[in-house]
């Protein structure tokens, strides 16, 4: 992991994502990552669309800040996400999707599935995240059609 990386990382589940949440904070902290944890706190039910609110309006106004929500499949909070103009969060179940995630599609937001990946797994995938960055070129004129 590159812990010279500045961007600030904030992070969002439900209750199916809180565990791979708390362990990947601990992770993330132990990198000289700054992180910002919105809840859960605990894995007592909560519903996701409110977690996903609340990470992409942290997104929308803090621009140097990257996300990481996680619910157990990562599909609703994904929805949740990607209802908010400016927000593109990406579900990413591998290094490779989480690599063209960043470099075509801009992605802001990283959704892990919290039911169906390793902490092994899911620390590939984020380092890779963090790593990437945004060509640009043509993907610039579709990410713009996103809104």
């Amino acid at each position: 992991m590159q812990s010279q990386i500045k961007k600030t990382l904030v992070l969002a589940s439900d209750h199916a994502g809180y565990d791979l949440k708390d362990k990947l904070k601990s992770y993330l902290e132990h990198n000289n990552f700054n992180i910002i944890d919105l809840g859960p706190f605990n894995d007592k039910s909560v519903d996701y669309p409110d977690y996903g609110n609340s990470l992409g309006k942290f997104i929308l106004n803090n621009k140097n800040s990257i996300g990481l929500a996680i619910c157990g499949s990562g599909i609703g909070i994904s929805i949740a996400l990607n209802r908010i103009a400016g927000i593109r969060a990406a579900l990413c179940n591998n290094e490779e999707v989480a690599k063209l995630s960043r470099n075509h599609n801009d992605a802001n937001v990283l959704v892990l599935a919290g039911r169906f990946i390793t902490l092994k797994k899911s620390s590939k995938i984020i380092d890779v995240f963090l790593k990437e960055s945004f060509e640009g070129g043509r993907h610039k004129r579709r990410v713009d059609k996103l809104g």
